[in-house]
C-alpha cells in the first residue's frame, strides 16, 4: 500500500516523550468548543484526537487532507493509502503525540522534575510549529494548552531563579561567616591546636558551600587564606619562641642536675638538704624543657635527691637508734640520782650528784622529744641539793646576826631619843624620833626572821 502524501514537513520539535501505552485509557471526548477552560488556574483541556478525527478536518475528493481551525481549514496533506477516514485517523494519531508531548512537559514542571528553561524551549518551540503542524486535532486547543505550559514554566523559571539568588545569598552569607571565624582565630587564638583544627574544619566546610558567584568566591577565599596565613605565621612565631624557651630550660635544668649530684655525697645534711629545697624551686622556675629531655634530667635529679636523703636516713636512723640507747641509760641514771637526799648529809649528796653529772655528759644525747623530759628530772635534783645548800649557809651566817643587834641596838637609841624629848616637852622632835625607830624596828623585825628561818 502507498504510502500518504503530505502537504509539508512538521517542523523539527524537542524530543518526543513516548506515547502513552495501547492500553491505556483515552482522554475525554471534546466538548463543542475548541478549547474549554477547566476553571480558575486549570490548564486548558484539550481534546483526544483521535477519538473523533472527522471533528477536527476532512479529506476532500482528490484526496487532500485539511484541519479546521478558527481561521477556517488549512491543507495539512494528502492521503491516497485508503478510506478518508483512515488518512484522518492517521493524522489525528500525530496530533495526539503532540499533545502528549506538552502534556508531558506539563507534567514534568508540575512536578518540579523537569529543567524550566529547557521546558519553556521545547514548549515554544512545538507553538511555533503548530501553523505548519501536519495533524488533525485542536489545535487552537491545543495552542491554549502551550501557552498555559509557557507561563507555568516563566514562573517556575523566575522561581528558580530566585531559589538560585536565595541559596547564592545563603551561601556567600555561610563563607562570609566562616571567614569572619576564621579571621578572629588568626588574629586572637592562642589555643594553638583547637584552633588549627578549626580552621581545617572551616576549609573542608569552605569546599562544600556551592552557588557563590566566581568573582565574590575569590575575594572570600583570599581573606580566608590571608587568614590561615596569618594564624600559621603566628603559630609558628609561638612554637619558635617556645622552643628557644626550652632550650634555655634544658640548659639550666643540665646544671641544677649537676650542682644536685655534687651535693648528694654530702654530709652536712642540714644545710644540704635546705639547699636541696631551693633546687627545687629553681627548677620549677626553670621552666620546661623538651619533652625527652626534660623526663631524663628529672629522672637525674630525683635520683641524685634521693640519693642524699636515702644516705642522711640511714645516718639519722643509726642516731636515732642511738639516741634512744642514751635516754634509756639516762632513765637509769635518774632513778641512781633522785635517790640522793641531802638532809642526810649536805657534802656527800652534792658528790653524789657531781658523779651523777659526768656520767650524765658522758652518756650523750637522746631523742629530741625526751629533751625536756629527762633535762627536767635532772634539774629537780639540782635544785633539791641547792636550796639544802643555801638553807645550811643562811644557818651559819654570823652577819646575819651582827645586823639584828645592830637593828636592836638602833630602835632602843631612837625609843631613848624620844623619851628625852617628851619628857623636855619637845612633841615635835619626840615624835621624830618615835617615827626613826618605828622604821628600825620594822627592819629588825625582817633580820630576826631571817635568823629564825635558817
Amino acid at each position: 500500500m502507498p504510502a500518504p502524501v503530505e502537504a509539508a514537513p512538521a517542523p523539527p520539535a524537542a524530543p518526543v516523550a513516548p506515547a502513552p501505552p495501547a492500553d491505556a485509557a483515552p482522554a475525554a471526548a471534546p466538548s463543542p468548543a475548541s478549547v474549554t477552560p477547566g476553571g480558575a488556574g486549570a490548564a486548558p483541556v484539550v481534546a483526544v484526537a483521535s477519538a473523533d478525527p472527522g471533528k477536527w478536518g476532512r479529506v476532500d475528493e482528490d484526496g487532500t487532507v485539511y484541519v479546521k481551525t478558527a481561521d477556517g481549514e488549512r491543507a495539512v496533506g494528502s492521503w491516497q493509502a485508503g478510506e478518508p477516514t483512515e488518512g484522518l485517523a492517521h493524522y489525528a494519531r500525530k496530533f495526539d503525540d503532540l499533545r502528549t508531548e506538552v502534556e508531558l512537559l506539563e507534567a514534568r514542571l508540575t512536578s518540579g522534575s523537569g529543567d524550566p528553561k529547557q521546558a519553556a524551549a521545547s514548549a515554544k518551540q512545538i507553538r511555533d510549529g503548530l501553523a505548519e503542524a501536519t495533524v488533525v486535532g485542536d489545535l487552537d486547543g491545543l495552542a491554549a494548552r502551550i501557552d498555559f505550559v509557557l507561563g507555568h514554566a516563566s514562573k517556575a523559571v523566575d522561581k528558580a531563579k530566585a531559589a538560585r539568588d536565595q541559596a547564592r545569598a545563603a551561601a556567600v552569607a555561610r563563607k562570609q561567616a566562616l571567614v569572619e571565624e576564621a579571621e578572629k582565630l588568626a588574629d586572637e587564638s592562642t589555643q594553638w591546636k583547637v584552633a588549627g583544627d578549626r580552621l581545617r574544619a572551616i576549609l573542608d566546610e569552605w569546599k562544600t558551600v556551592k552557588g557563590v558567584d566566581r568573582k565574590t568566591d575569590e575575594q572570600l577565599w583570599r581573606r580566608f587564606s590571608k587568614a590561615r596565613d596569618t594564624f600559621n605565621r603566628r603559630r609558628g612565631s609561638h612554637f619558635a619562641d617556645l622552643d628557644r624557651q626550652r632550650a634555655q630550660a634544658k640548659t639550666r635544668k643540665q646544671e641544677l642536675v649537676e650542682l644536685a649530684e655534687e651535693l648528694s655525697e654530702s654530709d652536712d645534711w642540714g644545710p644540704t638538704a635546705g639547699r636541696y629545697k631551693d633546687l627545687m624551686v629553681e627548677w620549677k622556675a626553670a621552666g620546661r624543657a623538651p619533652k625527652d629531655a626534660d623526663d631524663q634530667l628529672w629522672q637525674r635529679f630525683r635520683a641524685a635527691q634521693d640519693k642524699f636523703f636515702a644516705r642522711r636516713s640511714a645516718v639519722f636512723d643509726e642516731r636515732d637508734a642511738e639516741f634512744a640507747t642514751n635516754a634509756k641509760a639516762k632513765e637509769e641514771l635518774l632513778v641512781e640520782a633522785e635517790k640522793i637526799d641531802p638532809s642526810t648529809g649536805l657534802d656527800a649528796a652534792r658528790s653524789a650528784l657531781h658523779r651523777v653529772q659526768e656520767r650524765w655528759e658522758e652518756i650523750g644525747k637522746v631523742p629530741r622529744e625526751r629533751i625536756r623530759e629527762l633535762e627536767g628530772r635532772l634539774r629537780a635534783v639540782e635544785e633539791r641539793v641547792r636550796q639544802a645548800g643555801e638553807a645550811q649557809w643562811r644557818r651559819t651566817d654570823p652577819e646575819a646576826e651582827a645586823r639584828a643587834a645592830q637593828f636592836r641596838e638602833r630602835v632602843e637609841q631612837f625609843e631613848a631619843q624620844a623619851a628625852k624629848a617628851r619628857a623636855a616637852g619637845d612633841k615635835r622632835r619626840a615624835e621624830q624620833a618615835e617615827a626613826q625607830a618605828a622604821q628600825w624596828r620594822e627592819w629588825l623585825a625582817a633580820a630576826e626572821q631571817a635568823v629564825a628561818s635558817r
